[in-house]
C-alpha cells in the first residue's frame, strides 16, 4: 500500500535500554525499499546495533539523532523514561499490560506525557492471533542456551555462544559435530512461535523428539518431549482440558507438569504466561525429592512472583546469562552449585541472533503493520494502543488502578 496524507513520519530508534540490544526493527535494505516507497524514514545512529550505520547511510538512509520532528518511533524494547518524547506516537515491547511492578513508572510516563503507545505484543488479527514477534528466534537462543547452560553443568559436552557466531548457519555447522549424552532428557513447553523455534534447535543438535508419554519412560538416547496445554495443565474439575477454554479461563486449571519434572534434566518454558494460568511448579516443589530438573530456560521471563517459574527471580544478561537458585531459601547463588537449580531468563535472547532476527521481524513490520499506519482508523492498531493522549486504551482499561500505584491486580 502506498503511503497516504495519513501516513506518519518515522524515525527507527537507536536501542537505550541497559544492557543495550543489538536487534533492530528495520534493516538498512528494508528501509531503503520503504524509502523508495515515498516514506519519510530515518534512523538514529547507534554504536551497538548489529547493522552498522554506514550499512544504513550506504544505503541512502540518512542518520538523525534529533528526531523530535518525527511522528511515529518504531524501536524494540522499552525507551527510558528520560529519554520518552511527548506527544509522540511510540512502536515498541513495553512491558507493562501485565502488571509488571517494574515497569509501572513507565506506564505512568506514557500516560503522563500524552504518549500513544502501540506494543507489538498485542498486535493481532480479527481471531487474536499476533501478527509479529521475535519468539522464533527467542525460542532458538533460548533453547541453545539451554544446552550450553546444561554443558557446563555437567561437564558432558561444550557449546559455543550464539552470539559469538555469526548466524544460524555457523551454529548448524557447530551442531554437526555435537555428542550429547545419551540419557539427557529435555521437556520443553509451547507450540507457539518459541516452541517452534527452540524444537528446531533441540532437533538439528541431536535430541530426538519423543511424545510426552513416551517421555516419562525409560528412553534410550538423548530426547526431548514437547508440551501442548492438554499435557501441563488439568482442570480443577477433572473435566478434559479444553486449550480455548484453558485460553479465556486459566485461572480455573492447576499444574500436571509434576511427572515431567521428575524425569527431566532440563526445562525449556516457551509459553505465553497470561498472569492467571498456574505455575508449572512451586518452590516447595523445587525443594522436594521428586525435582530433577537442575537447568531451566525461561524463554516466557515473567519475573517472579509473578511468573510461571518461580525460579525467575530476574533477567539475566547476555554477558551473564546463568544464575543459580537454591529452591530451600528462595535466593539466588552462584550457578552450578550442588544444591542449586540453575536458571537462564534473558529477556532479550534475539540479540544473540540479531541480523537474523531483526531481517525476519523487520519483513513482518513492513509487510503488515506499516501499511496500518496510512489509514484514518485501524482495528489492528486499536487493540494494541495501551495509551492514547494521557489515557488508557480502550483494550487496557484494566490497567486504570496500576496506572496509578494501587494494586497490581484486581
Amino acid at each position: 500500500m502506498p503511503p497516504t496524507p495519513h501516513t506518519p513520519t518515522i524515525a527507527v530508534l537507536r536501542e537505550d535500554k541497559y544492557p543495550p540490544d543489538a536487534r533492530v526493527a528495520i534493516t538498512p535494505t528494508q528501509l531503503a525499499r520503504l524509502r523508495k516507497a515515498g516514506y519519510d524514514v530515518v534512523v538514529q545512529p547507534s554504536p551497538h546495533r548489529c547493522y552498522t550505520d554506514a550499512e544504513y547511510t550506504r544505503l541512502g538512509v540518512p542518520l538523525q539523532e534529533d528526531v523530535s520532528d518525527r511522528q511515529l518511533l518504531i524501536g524494540i524494547k522499552e525507551v527510558p523514561i528520560g529519554r520518552l518524547i511527548a506527544d509522540k506516537t511510540y512502536c515498541n515491547f513495553a512491558h507493562v499490560a501485565k502488571f509488571q511492578a517494574y515497569n509501572q513508572p513507565l506506564l505512568r510516563a506514557l500516560l503522563d506525557k500524552g504518549i500513544t503507545h502501540i506494543d507489538y505484543e498485542y498486535l493481532t488479527d480479527d481471531h487474536g492471533r499476533r501478527l509479529i514477534a521475535f519468539g522464533y528466534w527467542a525460542g532458538m537462543v533460548g533453547a541453545h542456551n539451554g544446552l550450553w547452560a546444561y554443558g557446563r553443568r555437567s561437564g558432558a559436552f561444550e557449546l559455543p555462544r550464539l552470539k559469538d557466531l555469526y548466524d544460524y548457519a555457523a551454529a548448524k555447522s557447530v551442531y554437526g559435530e555435537l555428542t550429547l549424552p545419551g540419557d539427557l532428557k529435555v521437556v520443553l513447553t509451547g507450540t507457539g512461535r518459541v516452541g517452534a523455534g527452540a524444537a528446531k534447535v533441540l532437533t538439528d543438535s541431536g535430541l530426538r523428539r519423543v511424545k510426552p508419554k513416551d517421555f516419562l519412560k525409560p528412553t534410550e538416547g538423548p530426547v526431548f518431549t514437547q508440551l501442548a496445554v492438554e499435557d501441563y495443565a488439568r482442570h480443577r474439575s477433572g473435566k478434559a482440558v479444553q486449550r480455548k477454554h484453558f485460553y479465556q479461563h486459566s485461572e480455573e486449571y492447576v499444574s500436571a507438569f509434576a511427572p515431567y519434572a521428575a524425569v527431566a534434566d532440563a526445562f525449556i518454558n516457551g509459553i505465553y504466561w497470561d498472569g492467571k494460568a498456574p505455575a508449572f511448579f512451586t518452590q516447595k516443589d523445587m525443594a522436594g525429592g521428586h525435582f530433577h530438573i537442575r537447568t531451566i530456560a525461561d524463554v516466557t521471563c515473567d519475573i517472579a512472583p509473578l511468573s510461571s517459574v518461580p525460579s525467575t527471580l530476574k533477567a539475566s544478561t547476555i554477558a551473564d546469562p546463568v544464575y543459580g537458585f537454591d529452591p530451600h531459601t528462595g535466593k539466588e547463588v552462584a550457578p552450578y552449585a550442588v544444591d542449586a537449580i540453575d536458571v537462564m531468563s534473558i529477556d532479550n535472547l534475539p540479540s544473540e541472533l540479531p541480523r537474523d532476527a531483526s531481517k525476519a521481524f523487520g519483513e513482518i513490520l513492513l509487510s503488515t503493520i506499516v501499511p496500518e499506519f496510512d489509514k484514518p482508523e485501524s482495528d489492528i492498531l486499536e487493540r494494541a494502543t495501551i495509551t492514547r493522549n494521557g489515557q488508557l486504551g480502550p483494550h487496557f482499561t484494566y490497567l486504570a488502578a496500576f496506572a496509578e500505584g494501587r494494586t497490581t491486580r484486581q
